[in-house]
């Protein structure tokens, strides 16, 4: 059994899989188009890969930069994204990621808490590491990725050639067995990187990941469903590009924009993967849900695809639908891993048991199955509050089938958020020498062992009927045919909230017509048939940043008052 104490580099994962497939291609990354449309790719093979990832670290090294030291990454994903971020942790580096998405404020407000050491990043990026050149006093590791102006440091050409010449002379290129360079030495419970939450429904915190929980999490997500070296992804989130090195898959880049999954082409997702034949791919409900209406109209399907993930927030039932109708392949999946920033994975459901088994009592309020627990994983669900819990003795644990908060344990799950004492003694329950993650989620365990997840716990309402939670409620709603999504929102203060439905149609205009069937819909459940206030919203629902589908009800609820009155 490994200690935490263990030296361990999490970069030495890429370093096996090229020893083992030196020549299968590690990443590929489109650049354009030749003159009759068709994509053109850029890739490397693993072994090319852990090349280059070594002679940056390289750089970095004689840079001056030291294990701990904190460098923003803030590149496109593509082949130079995965270099560099193995390439510092091959130099003993945190790497700071931080969602653009969130908005200027916020990512300064990330960057204060944070205070890098440097920046890797695009020339804009450097722009404003400029601009705002007192704030960023600390910061004086800086490698730009593109073209340099008058803000120096090296570009991404400058840190590899730089590199080239620490390595050792006998090193050939492309060939990592006879390198003699070795990783700098870092312990399983160094840290690894800080990653910020969205705040979606909060401020963004940085989540600080250590060098074992990374590769608890390649062992767990590899083992559970069974992947094995030799497939390729797309990954819909540029992160899960750094799993597949670890084992050995090859990662396609889709063509789109990260930040932005909503708006994706999906007529480029399906040449990517029918273009090179792709094994698997994962991205958020958002993504799928304009691939699967896509092939769906056309009649496609993707006989390439053996798993298909997604997460980030419940993904809707058409949208399984839709996208398990195009695996075709024998045993192919839809998978709905569930998780978060703090703790991924927890649990996993196939697409197969929601549509067979579990979303009629979903429509009828159960709320949404998220799966079984990954094994490792201890789940516990406790008497909601909102208050720290200085230890697990001091919650009540709450039978099988009644609704309470998520508690999770086990090796992929964080130790704390980056110099936030007072959010990490309130998202953290002591257990002798464990500790339990409070998941910001409510739930229940059914019969089965499986979880069901009922929405926020910060999103409940609690009303003069009792609580009411937001997952059991608008999927109740989201089944009239006329209805593209709806949010719950209270109004109003705890324990006296009142209700209120906010509908985004498909199509159309509201109608008094459509509003009483609603009305009468919802009267047929008992966790619906005290919302009785419905109000449309004329522009689709404002949801968060990074999935582009967990809907923002503390937007609406403002909104929603400021209506009613």
């Amino acid at each position: 059994m490994s200690s935490p104490s263990d030296p361990y580099n999490i970069a030495i994962t890429l370093r096996e899989t090229a020893q083992r497939f030196p020549h299968q291609r590690g990443v590929i990354a489109p650049i354009g188009r030749d003159k009759g449309g068709r994509v053109t790719y850029s890739q490397l093979t693993f072994s090319q890969l852990d090349s280059e990832s070594d002679a940056l670290a390289a750089g970095l090294i004689a840079m001056g930069v030291a294990p701990g030291d904190k460098l923003v990454l803030a590149v496109r994903p593509g082949i130079e994204f995965i270099a560099l971020t193995y390439a510092l942790f091959k130099a003993g580096a945190v790497i700071v990621l931080i969602d653009p998405g969130m908005g200027a404020k916020r990512v300064f407000g990330c960057l204060d808490q944070v205070e890098p050491d440097g920046f890797v990043g695009l020339p804009l990026v450097q722009f404003l590491r400029v601009l705002n050149g007192r704030r960023f006093a600390k910061a004086r590791f800086n490698v730009t990725v593109g073209g340099r102006r008058f803000w120096g440091g090296k570009t991404y050409r400058e840190l590899l050639e730089l590199g080239r010449t620490r390595l050792p002379s006998d090193r050939k290129p492309g060939d990592s067995e006879s390198s003699r360079w070795t990783l700098v030495e870092r312990q399983r419970s160094d840290a690894a990187a800080i990653i910020f939450t969205s705040g979606s429904t909060g401020p963004p915190k940085g989540v600080v990941y250590e060098q074992g929980m990374f590769a608890a999490q390649v062992d767990a997500i590899r083992d559970f469903y069974g992947i094995e070296p030799g497939g390729m992804d797309v990954p819909g989130f540029p992160l899960f590009g750094l799993f597949n090195a670890a084992m050995g898959v090859t990662t396609l880049i889709p063509e789109m924009d990260a930040a932005r999954p909503a708006t994706v082409d999906p007529a480029k997702i399906v040449e990517a993967i029918e273009n090179q034949g792709a094994t698997q791919g994962f991205g958020s409900p958002a993504i799928w849900k304009r691939v699967g209406g896509y092939c769906a109209d056309r009649g496609i399907t993707l006989p390439s695809l053996r798993r298909v993930f997604s997460a980030g927030a419940p993904v809707p039932e058409k949208v399984l639908a839709q996208m398990t109708a195009t695996l075709v392949a024998p045993g192919a999946k839809m998978f709905t891993p569930y998780g978060a920033t703090e703790a991924l994975p927890v649990a996993s459901i196939s697409s197969q048991e929601v549509l067979e088994e579990t979303v009629l009592k979903t429509r009828r309020g159960a709320g949404t199955c998220v799966g079984r627990r990954f094994p490792g994983m201890d789940l516990k669900i406790i008497a909601i509050t909102d208050e720290p819990i200085p230890s697990i003795q001091d919650a009540r644990e709450l039978p099988r089938g009644q609704i309470g908060e998520i508690l999770v344990r086990g090796p992929v799950v964080t130790r704390e958020y980056y110099r936030l004492p007072r959010a990490t003694a309130s998202a953290k329950i002591a257990d002798g020498d464990t500790f339990w993650h409070r998941m910001g989620d409510v739930g229940y365990l059914d019969e089965s062992d499986r979880l069901w997840f009922c929405g926020r716990k910060s999103q409940r309402l609690e009303t003069d009927h009792g609580p009411i939670y937001t997952d059991q409620v608008e999927p109740v709603f989201n089944t009239h045919p006329r209805v593209a999504r709806t949010a719950l929102v209270g109004i109003g203060t705890r324990p006296n909230q009142r209700p209120v439905l906010v509908v985004e149609l498909e199509s159309g205009a509201w109608s008094r017509d459509l509003e009483r069937e609603l009305l009468k819909l919802g009267a047929c459940h008992e966790t619906t048939r005290h919302v009785s206030t419905l109000l449309w919203h004329p522009k689709p629902l404002p949801v968060d940043v990074r999935h582009n589908t967990k809907i923002n009800r503390e937007a609406l609820a403002i909104w929603a008052a400021k209506t009613i009155r």
